[in-house]
Formats: structure tokens, C-alpha cells, sequence
């Protein structure tokens, strides 16, 4: 019988390290580097630049052609002063509105200067505001306010009317003014002046016909020389129902208009005194010249010699 042989462990030989095993390295394959080709080049390079170039040349070929259109056609031209609406004028005339657009005549809607225009409109005298628009295709519209006058004015032995804002106004040929006469200023007071007499009359109307509605026919004139002191020519109390019978303003030489002094504040106290005693004052002193109220508990009447 065979005997089996026992092998030990230590009978096999030792096995080789790991970091001893030799090392083999895989060939790498070469990358294949491409040049690119000139067509793609320029087809990834330089094409979406000249695309751009090519739509802005386009865009400022069409601006530049709708530009010389809209410039330069005779259908968009102002050719005609009826081209040229004007509104909201009673008495400033259309030829004189129609002539400031002369410089534009034959050229497009477009090049007309809107604010000088507007500027130009302003200045001629009973135009408070105005507004100049393009109307297209091909019309101007001028839209105008007009000043509202508030008194005639004496200047000299002529009437001439004058808004709250100080501005001197011709007399148009139309038009029915039932106002009263102011005087003291004239184109030679500075504008605000003007302006600050003016807010003292028409404080002063407003308070006299809170105290009598009507008050205004009493006045002949209003003297406005002094801001300190408002002198009115007015006819008696009784006297209203015929003063302005003829319309128009109210003639400063009627025989029994009285003076009397205003001052600068309070006409409705004053004024309210006036109407309560003018006629005893009339009683005793005759004829009566001038009537001061300027002052505290004292009424100054000066009687006619």
C-alpha cells in the first residue's frame, strides 16, 4: 500500500512581490491633430462678422433712404399757408400766425423748428401761450390762448387794454370791452410792477362787488401810480344807474365824480363806509372833491371850492 505523501506549506517557494512584477507599458496610439480647412474657417471665423457688417450696411442704407424721404419729399412739404391750422385766436389774427412759418415754406414737415415757431407765436402781444404740433402727414397746428384783459389802460389821450399779468394790449378792431379804466403805468413801468398794481386792482374789484353787486359802474377811473395807495374816480352812490348807459369805458371827465383814496387793504370796510355816508357827508360839506379813507376812525373830505 502506497503511502501519501504530506507536503508542507513551507515546501513552495516564496511568491514574487507585486511592486517586483515587471511592468509593461500599452503602446498609445498617436492622436491625429487636423489643421482646419480655409472654407470652414471661414465659415466659423469670419462669416457671422460679415453678417453683421452686411445687416448694419442694409439698416443704414434704408434709415439713410427714409431720411432723405421724409426730408426732402414734396409730398410731405409745407406748401401751402392752408396747411399751416390755427385755433383758439378771436383776436389775433391768422396772417399774422401764417407769416412766422414763411422761413419753412416749400420745406419738409419735419425741419420746421416746432419751438421756435412757438417761441415766435408768444411774442406777438395778445397770446398768452401757444403750442405748434405736427399734424402729419402734412399740416402744422398752432393751438393759441389768448390773454383775457382786465381794464383799459390810459396812455397818453389813447385806450389801449391791459391783462392781469401786466401785458399791453392793442384795441382790436372787433370786440365790445365793458371795462374800467386804469391809469399811473405805462410801457415804461417794469412788467412786475405792472403785474403787482394790477393783483391791487382786481383784490379791490373783487372786494367792492362782495359789498354791492354792480359796484364796478360807479368807477370812472382807477389811478394806479402808487401800490401804496389805490385812488379811484367814482361817481356818487346815486349815480349808478346811469353811469356806462353808452357802453364802452366810462368817460373820466363826468362833473360829479368824487376822488377818494383806497390805500392798499380793506376796500370792502372802506367802500362799505363810502355807500353808508356819502350822502351825509355830501349834506355838509356841499360839492364834495375828495374823500380820504386811509385812516383809523378819521374820514378826510375835502370839499369842492
Amino acid at each position: 500500500m502506497e503511502r501519501v505523501r504530506k507536503i508542507e506549506p513551507e515546501a513552495f517557494p516564496p511568491e514574487v512581490p507585486a511592486e517586483d512584477e515587471p511592468r509593461y507599458l500599452r503602446r498609445q496610439k498617436p492622436v491625429e491633430v487636423r489643421k482646419k480647412s480655409v472654407a470652414r474657417r471661414v465659415r466659423e471665423d469670419v462669416w457671422p462678422w460679415a453678417k453683421l457688417v452686411i445687416l448694419a450696411s442694409t439698416v443704414v442704407l434704408v434709415g439713410g433712404m427714409a431720411a432723405h424721404f421724409l426730408l426732402y419729399s414734396p409730398s410731405l412739404a409745407l406748401a401751402d399757408p392752408g396747411q399751416i391750422q390755427v385755433s383758439g385766436n378771436q383776436y389775433v389774427a391768422r396772417d399774422a400766425v401764417v407769416a412766422l412759418f414763411a422761413p419753412d415754406r416749400d420745406h419738409s414737415l419735419l425741419r420746421v423748428p416746432l419751438e421756435a415757431r412757438r417761441a415766435q407765436v408768444e411774442r406777438i402781444s395778445w397770446v398768452e401761450s401757444a403750442r405748434v404740433m405736427r399734424a402729419l402727414p402734412d399740416a402744422i397746428r398752432v393751438e393759441i390762448t389768448e390773454r383775457r384783459p382786465v381794464a383799459f389802460l390810459r396812455t397818453g389821450s389813447d385806450l389801449a387794454l391791459v391783462d392781469a399779468y401786466g401785458a399791453i394790449l392793442e384795441r382790436p378792431a372787433q370786440g365790445d370791452f365793458r371795462l374800467p379804466v386804469v391809469s399811473g403805468m405805462d410801457e415804461g413801468t417794469p412788467r412786475e410792477e405792472r403785474a403787482k398794481r394790477l393783483r391791487l386792482f382786481q383784490q379791490f374789484m373783487t372786494e367792492i362787488e362782495g359789498v354791492r353787486a354792480g359796484s364796478a359802474e360807479l368807477l370812472s377811473e382807477v389811478d394806479l401810480s402808487s401800490a401804496e395807495d389805490l385812488r379811484a374816480m367814482m361817481l356818487p352812490p346815486a349815480a349808478a344807474a346811469s353811469a356806462n348807459a353808452g357802453g364802452g369805458p366810462v368817460a373820466a371827465a363826468e362833473p360829479q365824480a368824487v376822488l377818494v383814496h383806497f390805500g392798499a387793504s380793506d376796500f370792502g370796510a372802506r367802500f362799505r363806509l363810502l355807500l353808508e355816508n356819502f350822502a351825509h357827508w355830501q349834506s355838509q360839506a356841499g360839492r364834495v372833491a375828495s374823500i380820504d379813507l386811509r385812516f383809523k376812525k378819521q374820514v378826510v373830505v375835502n370839499r369842492q371850492p
